[in-house]
């Protein structure tokens, strides 16, 4: 019998995967088959990917010395493979970017997409990475210059 951690650890690894063979396309660009409204909720630390009032996505995050740290990306699976986490990600980089803020990323979607759309990689923070920054086959940072989150951080995210 699996707990119910175990199963949610088990379902969040499915929804990443899924997540994950979106981004395997390389013909595919980052807008999505809809028109989304991206929407930063500041209270609740996600941005929504929104159709009309549904929200169909979200990328949540958390603000931890200075820097953005990502944490999940979901995508409501009746609208996966349309583009909208490619989009949405996107649309949170370049939002992020213009803040002169750097990234630290635990959720490996993100690592990937990144690793994918190099002209983001300038904006992960070399001393805080975060675990899903560096997919396998993506280029790490220096010998030296790779930290992970100490304790104290990971507490806070």
């Amino acid at each position: 019998m699996t707990t119910t951690v175990e199963a949610e650890a088990a379902s969040r690894e499915e929804s990443n995967a899924a997540l994950i063979a979106e981004l395997s396309d390389p013909a595919r660009e980052t807008d999505s088959d809809f028109v989304l409204d991206v929407i930063n909720d500041s209270e609740r630390g996600r941005w929504i990917a929104a159709l009309g009032a549904d929200a169909i996505g979200e990328l949540s995050y958390r603000f931890v010395g200075g820097r953005v740290v990502l944490l999940t990306t979901w995508v409501n699976p009746a609208y996966r493979n349309r583009r909208v986490a490619t989009e949405l990600m996107a649309r949170v980089l370049d939002e992020i970017r213009e803040t002169g803020k750097k990234i630290t990323i635990i959720c490996p979607v993100v690592g990937e997409f990144i690793a994918r759309n190099p002209q983001y990689a300038a904006m992960i923070d070399h001393r805080h990475p975060g675990s899903g920054a560096y997919p396998k086959g993506a280029p790490a940072p220096a010998p030296g210059d790779e930290q992970q989150l100490t304790a104290f951080e990971r507490d806070l995210v």
